[in-house]
């Protein structure tokens, strides 16, 4: 059977195939089509844990269905154990770090007639989505499913304020997060992670119900040994990612990201995705999506009620999509080798509660708003489905912080206080650099009560309350944030979508002319090469074309 190693000229065919051999791989199976298995697992994250298991039966799948799999690794970051240190400085350019990674060993190689992804967190999966639209071979993607949470996110973050008073101690804590996150799998709730595997089915490029199937199930088992199949009908019938990623596609990834409330982190995400098949998404196409789409669903962090377990055992993404069809594109082509439509023609309806129908939602607008104004002229993003709705109006004094740290600090020593617009600057992909999570900031500000918080940093998936981020120009090129002092006054106004800055424009051309925007400094040459090499987040913080 003709594959990519049999155009090898003949010596170099023979050498290749003895190195193959010399690893174990049986001669005769060599002219079989070869799957590269790509697998982000490790004993460091959690939705990573498992996929060593998963690997196993999408190999299976592979084999038996004519073709040999052949596994090799990349890296994954956990989030959660990164925040609040410079670790987290490293999280968002790993993104860029994996996608090229797994380009390196399909293009280096040049042996693979397809492949498989497997990942599950937040950078990871992104990055794999990125490669598969960047190398254009047949590709199929499997994510590690959502922990099934046995206490409510509720009182998980009640135990998190209780350790933060110094009601409990580091071991009753713990003990509470194993409760809410009791094994391998994706962190239960709505963060960056879920949406973008959510993202992935979506898009076409996972089979249906792989967003939301639980880990560690017997349903996950099958899903894995079926993609392990599908990728080898899509190499037989010459299906690449690029004929499923299109323009259409990624709009009805946009609506249902919309819909759910998703991470802000996708609006780095899927303009990065995009741009990777040839396309082009941007902030002005999250918000004129938005103003169409509905929130049909509450999971935390728009809800202390449900998690994402609670929406597989009600359809899952399939009943999402068919719920939201009019809203989409159902011609589009997916992994499946069939249409959305077809995909979705046995899908069941939405239950009423965790899934609410188009007519009867929470809320007549997606759940990410995007504003502009004198401090954002390229915007900002907010989820507006995690704000309350006293907040979406909101006005008051800045009071200026220069990194996390010193932000992290003032709320310490309880000097932060209500009623102030907390700025967090020089957090941006270039200038942090890397562009971390304020995550951390965001549950530590909760205590104070009435505040918000902008940033040209960003946020967790998980994070709620008025917490705008991603504004752009960060300070570190010249954008307004840079030039705000402590004490003028910010409007914020969520339905208007605008973020005003209110001074005068003889104050503001004073301050720009004696501003000299700064890059924090860093010993890390990776770190230096990514702030030298990186656009903006309203560009998705993609790798410029000529640095």
């Amino acid at each position: 059977m003709a594959n990519r190693l049999s155009s090898f000229s003949p010596y170099q065919r023979a050498i290749a195939k003895g190195h193959l051999c010399s690893c174990g791989t049986a001669y005769a199976d060599l002219d079989k089509p070869i799957i590269a298995v790509v697998n982000s697992w490790n004993e460091i994250v959690p939705g990573h844990a498992h996929l060593r298991d998963l690997a196993a039966h999408v190999k299976q799948g592979i084999a038996d269905a004519g073709a040999l799999p052949l596994e090799f690794s990349t890296i994954a970051v956990c989030d959660g154990i990164t925040q609040s240190h410079s670790g987290m400085k490293y999280v968002l350019p790993s993104r860029e770090l994996i996608a090229d990674s797994i380009e390196i060993m399909v293009r280096g190689h040049g042996i693979f007639d397809g492949m498989v992804l497997l990942g599950s967190c937040d950078k990871v999966v992104p990055a794999m989505l990125m490669a598969a639209a960047r190398l254009n071979i047949p590709a199929i993607m499997l994510t590690g499913g959502p922990m099934v949470n046995r206490i409510k996110p509720k009182q998980s973050k009640a135990a998190r304020q209780s350790f933060i008073r110094g009601e409990i101690d580091e071991k009753a804590l713990v003990d509470v997060t194993l409760e809410y996150y009791p094994h391998p799998g994706i962190c239960p709730f709505l963060g960056t992670a879920n949406t973008m595997c959510i993202v992935a089915e979506a898009l076409g490029l996972t089979l249906p119900g792989s967003g939301t199937a639980p880990a560690l199930s017997a349903e996950r088992d099958r899903l894995a040994y079926a993609t392990g199949q599908a990728i080898v009908d899509l190499v037989n019938k010459g299906i690449t990612p690029r004929t499923i990623m299109t323009r259409a596609a990624l709009e009805n990834a946009l609506t249902v990201v919309l819909a759910i409330g998703g991470s802000l982190n996708t609006v780095l995400h899927l303009p990065a995705i995009a741009h990777e098949a040839g396309l082009s998404l941007t902030m002005a196409d999250f918000d004129r999506i938005s103003k169409r789409t509905p929130l049909i669903t509450r999971i935390y962090p728009n809800s202390d009620e449900y998690t994402v377990a609670d929406l597989h055992p009600v359809g899952g993404i399939p009943t999402l999509m068919k719920e939201l069809a009019p809203l989409l594109d159902l011609s589009v082509l997916t992994v499946t080798g069939r249409t959305l439509a077809d995909n979705l023609s046995g899908a069941k309806g939405a239950d009423g509660q965790v899934i609410r129908p188009l007519s009867v939602p929470y809320q007549s607008e997606g759940g990410i708003t995007v504003l502009q104004g004198n401090l954002a002229p390229d915007g900002a993003v907010v989820k507006s489905s995690a704000v309350p709705r006293e907040l979406w109006q909101f006005r008051g004094p800045a009071r200026v912080f220069e990194s996390e740290e010193e932000c992290m600090a003032a709320a310490d020593a309880g000097t932060i206080k209500s009623g102030e617009v907390i700025i967090i600057r020089n957090e941006g992909p270039v200038g942090g650099p890397g562009m971390r999570e304020m995550h951390r900031a965001t549950e530590i500000l909760s205590k104070v009560g009435r505040v918000a918080i902008i940033t040209d940093g960003r946020f967790s998936g998980a994070s709620g309350g008025l917490a705008i981020g991603y504004l752009s120009p960060e300070a570190a090129l010249g954008g307004p944030i840079g030039l705000v002092a402590t004490g003028d006054i910010i409007a914020i106004d969520i339905a208007a979508r605008t973020l005003t800055w209110e001074v005068d424009d003889k104050t503001a051309a004073q301050r720009r002319a004696a501003a000299r925007p700064r890059r924090t400094q860093t010993d890390s040459t990776f770190l230096r090469l990514y702030s030298a090499a990186t656009l903006s987040a309203a560009q998705g913080a993609i790798r410029k074309r000529d640095f």
